[in-house]
């Protein structure tokens, strides 16, 4: 199974840069999209009818802001939009698809980038949604994919040393990022490629995708119990879709 997770900074951004032709070549079977900057009255027909996929769109409120989708070649036994939590909720920031035993889910953490009330809203996510995660941890098998804002190891972003006191690397985050990975999840990433960077994403800033000075904060993050089915992963840098590269992963499920 190719799953495919990637923040788009815009759907109708990334139409116009050749993502959606991109995606017909590639044949993934599932693709979980964040930041989509679009409520469903402006989003192409043809991407609500992707062809040979299942599609679900969870816009935020705000008009052109961020926003996730799923689209799939089977469809889902059961879809869950958002955690019944408003402030989450009104930002369609979670969706998740259930097949059987196995959940797929797009995700989009917060950033807290641009001030303190960002980084509140960023820790308020991350209080409520931790216990949720271990809750469930034993309950089903996950493979949550999205744009967690958050890199957690020196590894994982280029300029770690100038970063200590920014947001996405802010040492509560990674220490959130720590206790999850305690607690029945893993970093498929990593899992796979321990001395890989893996950077996905590269400010806008200098020449900072040309000199590869990237953070890693997307992720594929899976259920202990899928470890054995990681088969490889990739990170899509031939064609620029976005701030965002697309990470590939595959599982022998």
């Amino acid at each position: 199974m190719k799953i495919i997770s990637a923040n788009l900074n815009g759907i109708r951004s990334a139409q116009n840069k050749g993502f959606f032709e991109w995606l017909s070549q590639v044949d993934a079977d599932i693709i979980c999209l964040q930041e989509i900057k679009a409520d469903m009255s402006v989003i192409p027909l043809e991407l609500l009818n992707f062809a040979g996929y299942h599609c679900e769109f969870h816009p935020a409120e705000k008009k052109g802001y961020s926003g996730v989708a799923i689209m799939a070649k089977t469809k889902p036994d059961n879809v869950i939009i958002g955690l019944n939590n408003p402030e989450i909720d009104s930002e369609g920031r979670y969706l998740e698809f259930q097949y059987g035993n196995l959940s797929i889910i797009s995700l989009y953490l917060p950033s807290g980038s641009s001030g303190e009330d960002k980084q509140q809203k960023k820790f308020r996510f991350l209080d409520y949604y931790l216990p949720i995660l271990k809750q469930n941890a034993p309950q089903r098998d996950y493979i949550i994919c999205g744009d967690w804002n958050i890199a957690h190891q020196e590894i994982d972003l280029k300029n770690w040393k100038g970063n200590l006191k920014n947001s996405g690397f802010l040492p509560e985050e990674r220490a959130w990022l720590t206790e999850l990975f305690q607690h029945g999840y893993l970093d498929s990433w990593r899992t796979l490629y321990p001395e890989e960077p893996g950077y996905t994403w590269w400010s806008n800033r200098g020449q900072a995708y040309a000199k590869d000075v990237g953070w890693r904060i997307d992720y594929h993050i899976i259920s202990n119990s899928l470890k054995d089915k990681l088969l490889g992963a990739q990170i899509y840098k031939e064609q620029k879709f976005s701030d965002h590269a697309p990470l590939i992963m595959e599982y022998a499920l």
